[in-house]
């Protein structure tokens, strides 16, 4: 059953995140049913046209269910990881249309918040939301500049471990390890209210 946009249970998300990493087309469905209208709404609002906004929530869903089991709710609620590789979708999306989008520096910070609101969203969501992206944004500065560099072509760019090191010219076994130490940093980083260990 679809749910309002503004009811979305992180619980039952995250339920049905688990199904989705275990192949469960059901839990996928039910995921894509009540996330997607919020999700669209944002691809919609990057790329301004419903074709391509259509075509990026469709490769985000592609892409949610072949790394389902990459989720990990102490890094993110799930709202805001699907948010996340939604946003990027569009962002590869706008680049591939040769469309001029530039994103550094502390604009990068008000861009994810931007991209994070919803006006949709009931004060309570839009608040979880700037809060918690402040609070990555925040413990992400903290890690070493390699580090977050691996760290956001895997996560923030959808990229495979292969594709990471191929890109960096590392081993798949130090992209892994840094992954793995970055995310135990992220972690506790995050549960320590957005200070790093």
């Amino acid at each position: 059953m679809l749910q309002s946009s503004n009811s979305l249970n992180p619980l039952q998300l995250s339920s049905w995140i688990r199904g989705a990493a275990q192949n469960d087309a059901r839990a996928f469905r039910e995921l894509y049913e009540a996330s997607s209208p919020r999700l669209y709404g944002l691809a919609l609002r990057i790329l301004r046209r419903r074709e391509l906004a259509e075509e990026a929530l469709q490769e985000s869903f592609v892409s949610i269910w072949r790394h389902a089991a990459d989720y990990q709710a102490g890094i993110a609620a799930p709202m805001t990881w699907m948010t996340t590789i939604v946003r990027n979708k569009s962002f590869d999306l706008l680049r591939r249309l040769q469309s001029e989008v530039e994103i550094d520096g502390e604009d990068f910070d008000a861009s994810v918040l931007a991209s994070l609101s919803d006006p949709a969203a009931n004060p309570a969501d839009a608040l979880e939301l700037s809060s918690q992206a402040k609070a990555l944004a925040s413990c992400m500065s903290a890690l070493e500049e390699k580090h977050r560099h691996v760290v956001g072509l895997a996560f923030f760019h959808d990229l495979s471990h292969s594709d990471v090191a191929h890109k960096l010219a590392l081993p798949v076994g130090t992209v892994k390890t840094w992954i793995r130490r970055s995310l135990a940093r992220l972690q506790a980083c995050l549960t320590g209210g957005g200070r790093a260990p």
